[in-house]
C-alpha cells in the first residue's frame, strides 16, 4: 500500500519501521522540523526523521504539501505527530491514527500519563479514523493493556507501542476497500488527557502515598531539598509509605537514594513524606 507517514517522537519510530518491513511503500514521511536539542544548542532531527533518513525515505515538514499528492498516496498513517492536520489534507485521502488509550477515554496529548495519574487499572491502543475533531473519529480496532501497581509510563509506552504495531500491520494487511469505511463510533464516557504541565510534576507530600507513587511513575517528578531541585526517578510504596529509590540532585547523575542521603545528611525534619 502506498502510504504517507506522520510522526515525530521515539514512540513513532517502531510503527514506521514495521510498515516498511511489512512491504508497504512509504511514499513520504512528515515530521516536525529539526530543533535545538541538548546543552550544545545544535539542531538535531526528530527521531522519526532520523529513522526515515536511515531507511532512505523522503521527508517533508509541511503536511499541507500532502494535499497535492492524492494520486500517489492511498492512506495516511499518523502516530504521535504532534500537530493538527488541516481539512485539505483530510479531504485528499483517508488517514488513520494510532492512539494510545481506549477511546473515548483519554482523548488528547498525554493519554499514557493521565491514565497512570488517574489510577486506571487498564488502558490500551486504538486504530481510529482521523477527522477534524480531537480524537473523535470512529475506531477500527483496539487492544487492551493492564496497568499494574508498579507500571511506569515508560513500561506502558513500550507495551502499547508493541501492541499498536501488531494491530496496525494486521489491519493494513487487508485490502483498504474492505475496512476503511467501517469505523465504529466511539462509545462511553469521554475524558481528556491534557498535556502535562511541568508544575504538575512537583511532588506535594501532603497528597496520598498512592497519588505520589503514581506521579513518580509517570517520570520527571521532583521535590525541593535546601532550596535546590531534587528529581525522584523511582520509588516504592511500602506499607503505605513512599520510599524514594533513585534520585538526582541538580547538576549530578542519578544515584541511589541511600547514597544521596548518606552524602546530604538531611535532618529528620527535612526528609520527605
Amino acid at each position: 500500500m502506498r502510504l504517507a507517514y506522520l510522526g515525530t517522537p521515539e514512540i513513532s519510530v517502531p510503527p514506521l519501521r514495521a510498515l516498511v518491513e511489512a512491504g508497504h511503500d512509504v511514499v513520504v514521511v512528515v515530521t516536525n522540523p529539526d530543533r535545538r536539542r541538548g546543552r550544545g544548542g545544535r539542531t538535531a532531527p526528530s527521531p522519526v526523521k532520523a529513522a526515515a533518513d536511515e531507511l532512505g525515505l523522503s521527508v517533508i515538514h509541511d503536511p499541507a504539501l500532502l494535499a497535492d499528492a492524492t494520486h500517489e498516496i492511498e492512506l495516511g498513517v499518523v502516530v504521535a505527530y504532534g500537530r493538527l492536520i488541516k481539512q485539505p489534507v483530510l479531504d485528499a485521502f483517508p488517514l488513520v491514527n494510532l492512539h494510545f488509550s481506549l477511546l473515548p477515554r483519554w482523548r488528547g496529548a498525554a493519554p499514557v500519563e493521565r491514565a497512570l495519574l488517574a489510577g486506571d487499572d487498564e488502558t490500551g491502543v486504538c486504530l481510529m479514523r482521523l477527522e477534524a475533531g480531537l480524537d473523535t473519529g470512529g475506531v477500527y480496532a483496539c487492544a487492551q493493556v493492564p496497568i499494574g501497581a508498579t507500571t511506569t509510563a515508560a513500561d506502558l509506552r513500550a507495551t502499547l507501542v508493541a501492541e499498536g504495531v501488531e494491530l496496525l500491520v494486521r489491519q493494513l494487511d487487508r485490502p483498504l476497500s474492505g475496512w476503511i469505511d467501517d469505523a465504529a463510533p466511539q462509545r462511553g464516557v469521554t475524558t481528556y488527557a491534557d498535556k502535562i504541565d511541568p508544575a504538575e510534576l512537583e511532588i506535594d507530600w501532603a497528597r496520598t502515598p498512592e497519588e505520589i507513587d503514581r506521579l513518580i511513575r509517570i517520570g520527571g517528578a521532583w521535590t525541593t531539598f535546601r532550596d535546590a531541585r531534587l528529581k525522584v526517578h523511582a520509588a516504592e510504596l511500602v506499607d503505605g509509605v513512599v520510599r524514594p529509590v533513585t534520585v538526582q540532585p541538580a547538576g549530578k547523575s542519578p544515584m541511589a537514594f541511600d547514597a544521596w542521603r548518606n552524602g546530604a545528611q538531611p535532618r529528620p525534619d527535612e526528609l520527605f513524606g
